[in-house]
């Protein structure tokens, strides 16, 4: 755990035991639930500059997809406790935060026991997107916060500089057919136009990182963890982003990913239109738009990965062989290829 915490609300640990979190954003030094003579809490650890990945780098800048300080402001202007509760969706309460002498900032959060979203089921997805559509309503045109991250799709899905990908790698082509794999190719050489496209059309205030290692449920209630991304986005980005990542990394099974996607997206354009906003179908092109681009990176990265002979699935969640993520990941490929065309009207 970090040494010598500074700020903690329960007196000197006891324990610490290291949550699942993604270890290459150089953002989060570490995330740990600890346990002292006053209770228990979540320790997260926020840094200028960790040790992550190149590709997960910090900014300074309060716009910037991956803005380091972007969590410790939700909380304590209490934003986080406020985005989602005329809708019935909470976050853990602030217990804590301060100032280390690096710079760095450690943020003491409850912590919130629950039924975990790896373990969620449909209706439970669709309950929380159903409310999840009222607060983005409400959001929508709502004074933003200066800190909020801009155009986090382009920034983000964009950042990744992938030349000579091999679409035709012979254990890819085994799992994907060609329509698949020329799909996955439209979408990577179109990927500006997406990004284009969600950008102009209609704009609410968005987590960016819903999925179900971020969601708990407690007394019927859903939390929502982790706001690190959180900024301008289009209606439906944040439902598209938990459609495709509840099953890219195995946490749902792979057959209940029609039916999530049904019942999720019209669930979040009733909660839509409950609370005053009623374009279903530009929230369906939008939800399409995003999810289209947003992993546009994903598949050429894996082809790349293959190619290299180097592991595909993901490092923190996954560990799945290479053959059981490719299979597991076409059905949600296809439907991102259908997301496309439907995007780009092709």
């Amino acid at each position: 755990m970090l040494s010598n915490p500074l700020h903690s609300p329960i007196g000197t640990p006891h324990t610490a035991t290291q949550l699942t979190h993604n270890t290459g954003n150089q953002t989060t030094g570490g995330i740990w639930q600890v346990t002292g003579p006053g209770g228990a809490a979540v320790l997260k650890h926020l840094t200028p500059k960790g040790n992550g990945h190149t590709h997960w780098k910090t900014s300074n800048h309060p716009h910037h997809w991956n803005y380091w300080q972007r969590e410790h402001l939700a909380y304590t202007s209490g934003f986080a406790a406020s985005y989602g509760r005329e809708a019935g969706i909470g976050a853990p309460a602030l217990l804590a935060s301060g100032e280390r002498p690096d710079g760095s900032r450690e943020l003491w959060l409850e912590a919130v026991n629950g039924i975990h979203g790896r373990h969620w089921t449909t209706p439970m997805l669709t309950d929380f997107t159903h409310r999840l559509g009222i607060a983005q309503a409400l959001h929508h045109h709502n004074p933003e916060p200066p800190w909020l991250s801009h155009h986090f799709l382009r920034q983000y899905a964009g950042r990744r500089d992938l030349t000579d990908i091999p679409w035709d790698h012979p254990t890819a082509a085994a799992h994907w057919p060609t329509a698949t794999r020329t799909g996955l190719r439209l979408i990577w050489e179109r990927r500006n136009d997406l990004f284009d496209i969600a950008e102009h059309l209609p704009q609410t205030i968005c987590h960016l990182d819903v999925w179900p290692m971020n969601l708990l449920q407690r007394d019927n209630q859903p939390i929502l963890l982790d706001w690190s991304f959180t900024g301008t986005g289009a209606i439906g980005e944040d439902v598209a982003n938990l459609i495709a990542d509840t099953f890219f990394d195995g946490l749902q099974p792979i057959e209940h990913l029609a039916e999530t996607e049904a019942l999720t997206t019209d669930a979040y354009i009733t909660g839509l239109a409950e609370a005053g906003y009623t374009q279903p179908a530009t929230t369906r092109k939008a939800l399409a738009a995003t999810g289209a681009a947003k992993y546009c990176w994903l598949a050429p990265t894996m082809l790349t990965r293959l190619a290299a002979g180097k592991p595909i699935a993901s490092a923190d969640y996954d560990t799945a062989t290479d053959a059981a993520v490719l299979q597991r990941r076409r059905p949600i490929f296809d439907m991102l290829i259908r997301w496309a065309h439907t995007a780009l009207e092709i």
